[in-house]
């Protein structure tokens, strides 16, 4: 199938491209993402029913009529809906000092000045110096966004208020205001782009600071529903949003014009390369990526890139985070907490980065982030994150270790570094400690696998100084057929990377780009009318609900006959169920033959997708996209133990029906009561020896107790030999974070899981 455009990467700024060309113009646009999840840092992630958003954390200045939200109801046609956060969207706590930010400018300015009376003429500069300076920014991005004479003209209009903008922003506090408590409070949002007062540019600060002057605004269902709704105009179009494609290589022709990308594509039974070709290419990844990574770096590409090469190596790599996600046990509205944010700090130091970052691994953080995904979004369970920025130098001694396989002594750091920082939340927060159920943990190196931003930097290039003296690095590029799109080519964070991408979408349409586009905002989106079911791209099918049966109190096997032909697959991958509401939901495929896909679906977290299966009934038509991730057999000829809770036990049944051997391995599988035991409600091959293990009932010929007890009880059996026996496991988060712990302390090395 032939496309228009191509686009690398489906973060905010690569879908903005995308679906403001398929939508205003038409254009039939490919959109590869190399993680098996689209929206780049706007997507999700689930456990057990609960869900993390990993880079939205608030977004400002998309209330009703405004120029942000048009952009939005554009591109999701009006089916992205926005949760207004609390008036008080942030609170700044330091000893002795706790601030809240009001959603009212003039009230924020009011309490600043009643908090610091002595300062009241100096505020009121700093708020009139914000402005000027977004002025000044706004005529950068507008270089982006018009033909290059118009361009040239802005850049010289834009020479005045540049002193103010591309100083450092603490040379501007320094230069403004004497109280060190003052000064503390004005920088508190650095987080938000990633750079302590000395090193980033006030042209940032000021973004950051107007972009939530009014407030912060929160997608209603979460983050991932901005991938979904955008995804849908994009499909229409005759495009397609393809996920687990690794692009590694950008095609260019004879003259050196972009024709095209070479792709790893990970769907399927076995990784295999394909070529897709288009007259116009677009680069959502970074800078980075795309000059050092998917061009060459030598002869006469690497000398057109050469000059953005050595302003990308001047710049520097950005910071990096590390995140705990938090699953409560309940609602944290119970502590007094209304869904704002809270910035916890130990002092009014936001320098000594180094420093800081040396605390952080001994389990004593100088300042965390904290929020609260599911009181934002709306959804339950509940939720909420905290976050720490770091040095990512202080994790490579792991970073040639594969995901999920960095030994005991991470897992132990990442343990000290989440407690430190729960109880440094805690202290602005009290109570919250008690109640957490769940406790997950990223790192720069979780950032860089997922995002592909190297050091896990994930707002880009550093906004120094030094950045806005720069020549932007995109939209365009020297390279004919390529442009940048997102943060490179707009600014950090998520609307800086969504004007990256209108950027991006007004140079394709050409001279009259960006009026073509400010005009298709004001009417309904150019849409082909499919006439009723739409045509799917590849990976996707149309299914109907063709059976499905209780198991369990909570359990189902459903079977759906999927319409199209399927790809190679393999035991051990799950499939996307879409349960409607622009909202999917991934399951294990249990089995797939003659079109018909066979799924365990727990509905005990009775959240949207638990209602979906409780309420469809037979005929009832959806989407599935598959096959999708790595989990699978290792052709090792080792013996294999089988770790199972629920229906953790659904991707086994499949690699039971195809795995040589079987005979000779071992399954622990775990649940409550005799009822739950899905081993023996199913009919499937079962390995050599089953151990069910039953934690709240005494059965004969079961074990009593957890699959770790039994795990334990089986140290020393040289048919489980930890150097000898692969290990698979799959189950509640809980369960398989214990489970891998304590298989780590045990000597396994060979563990396969895939949480999700």
């Amino acid at each position: 199938m032939s496309y228009d455009v191509i686009v690398i990467g489906s973060g905010i700024g690569g879908l903005t491209t995308a679906g403001l060309l398929a939508r205003a113009a038409g254009k039939r646009v490919l959109v590869l993402e190399r993680h098996t999840e689209p929206g780049g840092l706007t997507h999700t992630f689930r456990r057990d029913g609960a869900s993390w958003d990993v880079g939205v954390h608030y977004i400002g200045q998309v209330a009703p009529e405004s120029q942000a939200r048009a952009y939005f109801d554009y591109l999701s046609d009006g089916e992205l809906e926005w949760n207004r956060m609390p008036d008080a969207y942030d609170r700044f706590v330091y000893p002795g000092l706790d601030l809240s930010v009001s959603s009212d400018p003039n009230r924020y300015e009011h309490d600043l000045i009643a908090a610091f009376p002595t300062e009241a003429r100096a505020i009121r500069r700093y708020f009139k110096d914000v402005r000027r300076t977004i002025s000044w920014l706004t005529m950068g991005f507008a270089q982006g966004m018009v033909p290059r004479p118009m361009a040239s003209l802005l850049r010289a209009a834009q020479r005045l208020g540049r002193r103010t903008a591309t100083s450092t922003t603490k040379e501007y506090l320094d230069a403004h205001f004497r109280s060190p408590e003052l000064k503390a409070v004005l920088a508190s949002q650095w987080g938000d782009y990633g750079l302590p007062p000395s090193r980033s540019a006030f042209a940032v600060h000021a973004t950051i600071v107007s972009h939530y002057l009014e407030g912060g605004w929160f997608p209603k269902g979460g983050s991932a529903r901005i991938a979904r709704t955008f995804e849908k105009g994009i499909e229409q179009a005759g495009g397609a949003v393809r996920v687990a494609q690794e692009v590694t290589e950008i095609l260019l022709d004879d003259g050196g014009a972009a024709t095209g990308v070479r792709v790893m594509d990970h769907r399927g039974a076995a990784v295999r390369e394909r070529v897709y070709q288009a007259p116009v290419v677009i680069s959502a990844v970074g800078a980075f990526n795309t000059f050092n990574r998917l061009l060459p770096t030598s002869g006469r590409i690497g000398r057109l890139t050469g000059p953005t090469r050595r302003t990308l190596a001047n710049l520097g790599t950005g910071a990096s985070a590390v995140t705990v996600f938090l699953r409560l046990r309940d609602d944290p509205r119970s502590i007094d907490i209304d869904g704002g944010n809270i910035w916890v700090n130990r002092d009014l130091d936001h320098e000594r980065s180094q420093e800081h970052s040396a605390s952080l691994l001994e389990g004593r953080p100088h300042d965390v982030f904290v929020s609260f995904p599911s009181l934002k979004s709306g959804e339950s369970p509940h939720t909420a994150e905290v976050i720490s920025f770091c040095d990512a130098k202080a994790f490579q001694q792991w970073a040639e270790h594969p995901r999920g396989h960095r030994g005991p002594e991470y897992s132990a750091l990442k343990e000290r570094i989440a407690r430190g920082m729960l109880e440094l939340a805690d202290s602005a927060a009290p109570g919250l400690s008690d109640l957490v159920d769940y406790m997950e943990v990223s790192t720069p190196l979780t950032y860089e696998h997922y995002t592909a931003h190297p050091a896990g930097a994930f707002y880009g290039p550093p906004a120094t100084p030094l950045r806005y003296r720069s020549a932007p690095l995109g939209p365009r590029t020297a390279i004919p057929g390529l442009l940048l799109s997102g943060q490179d080519a707009g600014s950090a964070g998520i609307m800086g990377a969504m004007m990256g991408g209108v950027a991006a979408a007004s140079q394709v349409l050409g001279p009259r780009g960006y009026a073509t586009i400010a005009s298709a905002l004001k009417e309904a989106p150019a849409i082909p009318d499919s006439g009723g079911a739409r045509r799917l791209p590849e990976g996707k099918h149309h299914a109907v609900l063709a059976s499905k049966r209780l198991l369990t109190s909570s359990v189902w096997e459903v079977v759906l006959r999927l319409e199209g032909q399927i790809e190679p697959w393999a035991p051990g991958q799950f499939a996307r169920l879409h349960v409607g509401d622009n909202a999917w939901r991934d399951y294990s495929i249990a089995g797939l033959e003659d079109n018909h896909l066979r799924l365990l679906i727990s509905t005990r977290t009775g959240g949207q997708g638990s209602r979906f299966i409780e309420h469809a009934g037979t005929g009832t038509r959806t989407v599935v996209e598959l096959p999708l991730g790595e989990f699978g057999l290792a052709d090792s000829g080792r013996r294999r133990l089988f770790i199972a809770t629920g229906t953790g036990i659904a991707p086994m049944l499949a690699m039971f029906a195809q795995a040589p051997g079987l005979e000779h391995d071992t399954l622990l599988f775990g649940c409550r009561y005799r009822y739950e035991d899905l081993t023996t409600k199913i009919g499937s091959p079962m390995p050599g020896r089953v151990v069910r293990c039953l934690s709240r009932e005494e059965v004969p010929d079961t074990f009593h107790g957890r699959v770790t007890d039994a795990l334990a009880q089986f140290a020393g059996d040289p048919d489980l030999d930890p150097h000898s026996t692969d290990v698979y496991l799959c189950g509640s988060a809980a369960m398989v974070a214990d489970t891998r712990s304590l298989l780590e302390r045990a000597g396994y090395a060979s563990v396969f899981t895939e949480p999700y």
